[in-house]
């Protein structure tokens, strides 16, 4: 049977993918509570019907107010640039990994069934194996990778030790509406989405031969979702990805055709840190949780545009 909580708490939910989480629960009528520090999030992300708390998840007294009478976390909280990760590692490591341990103790403690956590691709480092699976042995090259694979780690061991049904996800370079262009530490598409929307050349880091697995926020969603209602959790993670990765260079061409425009690049050089190909195979995702992702970069890039183009 399908596991439906009553009452779910969103970290993170005033962000890019866990305003649309947030969304996606309160349209199956589960109550909804958001705890985030707004540090990269937005108060507007929220939506309305959520019950918002402004706290970070270190802030112990805030953690338990917001997890009263939840019976799911999603933790989405975290501190999510790598070239950040390089600049202030302690900081990275003490709200990714520190602050997922302070979190799954706190859900245990307050009766929490279901601890889904977000983690990364980050987790695969430079392996030259691909597509990348979930059984191949982690190899972070930043304190980003590293914070993301401890916290894996901790979600793991608490459905050994205390028997929480929890899961870790790993995701693949998500994009999509709401994602913040306005940082030093954006992600690509936002980037290059907003030098086209004023005519800048676009940033490439390296030769663009680099690869990415992009995949729309809305499959980041679904897989929530369906580990949510996964019939059991173990402390496995899965990877998460639209399966198809693509180069920076072809992600630009692809772009040219959805903007009928052709942009000019300006290549600069690698960053630290950077990892240079990443592809997933989702196969224990689709099998264990029924994961099917339903968006192609194409159609991704339209929903993510359309928005922008309205305003």
């Amino acid at each position: 049977m399908a596991f439906r909580p009553a009452r779910a708490l969103v970290t993170g939910g005033a962000g890019f993918i866990g305003s649309h989480l947030a969304e996606a629960l309160l349209e199956r009528e589960v109550e909804v509570t958001v705890l985030d520090n707004l540090s990269t999030g937005q108060r507007s992300n929220v939506p309305e019907s959520a019950r918002f708390i402004e706290a970070s998840i270190l802030d112990e007294s805030s953690v338990e107010e917001a997890l009263r009478d939840c019976e799911a976390v999603f933790h989405l909280a975290a501190q999510v640039s790598v070239p950040e990760s390089m600049e202030r590692p302690v900081q990275s490591i003490t709200t990714n990994a520190t602050g997922t341990l302070l979190l799954l103790e706190r859900a245990r403690r307050a009766g929490v069934k279901r601890f889904i956590y977000s983690s990364s691709s980050a987790v695969y480092g430079e392996s030259p194996a691909s597509p990348k699976r979930e059984d191949l042995a982690p190899e972070p090259i930043s304190p980003y990778g590293v914070g993301k694979l401890a916290g894996e780690e901790y979600v793991s061991a608490y459905a050994r030790c205390y028997g929480m049904q929890t899961a870790s996800l790993r995701y693949f370079n998500v994009f999509g509406p709401r994602q913040r262009h306005d940082s030093p530490y954006a992600a690509v598409i936002p980037i290059f989405l907003s030098q086209m929307r004023e005519g800048k050349p676009l940033t490439v880091y390296g030769d663009g031969e680099q690869t990415r697995d992009f995949t729309f926020v809305a499959d980041i969603v679904q897989a929530n979702l369906k580990a949510m209602e996964s019939e059991r959790l173990d402390g496995k993670a899965f990877n998460i990805a639209c399966g198809r990765s693509i180069s920076l260079n072809d992600l630009i061409r692809t772009l040219a055709a959805v903007f009928g425009q052709e942009p000019e690049v300006r290549y600069l050089p690698p960053r630290p840190g950077d990892i240079k190909h990443s592809s997933a195979d989702i196969r224990k995702a689709q099998e264990r949780l029924g994961y099917s992702p339903q968006f192609t970069l194409e159609e991704g890039l339209r929903r993510t545009i359309e928005p922008i183009e309205s305003q």
